[in-house]
């Protein structure tokens, strides 16, 4: 197990300074992103409405797990944006700091004086990003939503799950990271090379229902540019052939990805049905309910574990469903670093999950978790030039907290 002591001060992103007003998860999923890859990164957090993320349980220590982990390596400005003062003190910041990160809907920021146009008159090389549901422009531009809305307009949901049981709640938030953070980092990082070019920073709009509607690359090329559309349980990778989880005697699950011919024809050897293996890749209906049949037949006469034990020696795209706290355990999740020890404020130590991207020539990985809300306010505004009786006096004014 990795521990962030090992973890080098300096990233491939050492050079960049980000300011993040997000909460919850696409943001905050996002620049820490950017902090485990060496970006210096400031969080900007009211006082009066702190995010939710903190008081999600469990708790560990003064934060929450979930805050600890989201919001690992960036230190804690405490400030009400409303309040006179504050938007004076972004204005010193701003000078400073590469990126900005917000997750407000459209026109917050602008209201508060601190939109895209005005930041970038005072620091014209400033890459703003903006992460929302439905972008910022469209008629959805001022709509709420949440993972499972963006899922259902992007047309994925349609076609996800079984045709009995309709689309599932899925247990991760596909649109929310795979779609806002993900997209926000590739977007950010793609404005720095420019930048680099040109001089010049720009606004990053990113839409976490456009990039979920851009993830069906297989299905809309199909649809888009063949005219077909996917249905549940119709396609090759959706539930329509044998690619599927096969339930085992004891209630564990296998899942089944062999589809190239070579591993197909291991998998059929193993189960004692030779015969399907020129029939993986068979668009036809009979021949896919026969493999399927064969295969939940075969599957269902052995434990989980002795079905481990005979896939662990062969190459067939076959691998046990594993609950969390075993994948946790995997000798490749351990080999690989993607369970970390994570210092807190307090000296303790937390497990959190790795960071997945290794570089060969820079280390990446946290530096310490999720600190409690303004834990670096007095210092930011000292570095700022601040006297501490004018802290004082914002503290009074209920500027900062």
């Amino acid at each position: 197990m990795k521990t962030s002591e090992q973890a080098q001060a300096q990233g491939p992103l050492s050079s960049l300074k980000v300011l993040d007003f997000s909460t919850l998860l696409p943001g905050p999923c996002a620049t820490m992103m950017l902090a485990d890859m060496g970006a210096e990164v400031l969080r900007v957090e009211s006082p009066n409405r702190p995010d939710l993320l903190r008081l999600m349980p469990p708790m560990t220590g003064k934060v929450s797990a979930g805050h600890a982990y989201l919001n690992r390596s960036k230190r804690s400005l405490s400030l009400d944006l409303k309040q006179p003062g504050a938007v004076e003190i972004i204005h010193g910041l701003i000078q400073s700091h590469d990126i900005l990160v917000e997750q407000f809907r459209p026109g917050v920021m602008e209201r508060l004086g601190l939109g895209y146009k005005a930041l970038s008159a005072i620091n014209p090389r400033l890459i703003y990003c903006s992460i929302t549901g439905y972008g910022q422009t469209g008629p959805y531009r001022d709509r709420a939503g949440h993972d499972i809305n963006y899922l259902a307009l992007s047309g994925i949901a349609a076609y996800s799950g079984r045709r009995k049981s309709g689309p599932p709640p899925l247990g991760i938030q596909v649109a929310d990271v795979a779609g806002g953070s993900h997209h926000a980092v590739m977007g950010v990082l793609a404005a720095v090379i420019q930048r680099q070019q040109t001089g010049q920073g720009q606004h990053v709009d990113v839409s976490m229902t456009d990039a979920a509607f851009a993830m069906n690359h297989l299905a809309g090329a199909a649809y888009l540019g063949g005219g077909v559309a996917p249905e549940p349980e119709g396609m090759l990778l959706n539930g329509g052939a044998f690619y599927d989880y096969y339930r085992t005697r004891d209630g564990g699950y296998l899942s089944i990805g062999s589809l190239e011919p070579q591993f197909m024809k291991v998998l059929c050897e193993v189960i004692g049905r030779p015969d399907l293996a020129s029939k993986g890749m068979s668009p036809k209906p009979v021949d896919q309910a026969e493999i399927r049949q064969a295969l939940a037949e075969a599957i269902e006469a052995r434990t989980l574990a002795q079905w481990q034990e005979v896939f662990a020696k062969l190459d067939a795209c076959v691998e046990p469903v594993l609950n969390l706290a075993q994948a946790a355990e995997h000798p490749q999740m351990q080999a690989r670093e993607m369970v970390v020890e994570v210092e807190d404020l307090d000296g303790g130590r937390q497990r959190q999950l790795g960071c997945p991207i290794k570089f060969s020539a820079a280390s990446s990985g946290p530096r310490y978790a999720g600190v409690p809300l303004g834990t670096h306010t007095d210092e930011v505004l000292k570095e700022l030039g601040y006297s501490q009786e004018q802290i004082r006096a914002l503290r009074a004014q209920k500027v900062i907290a």
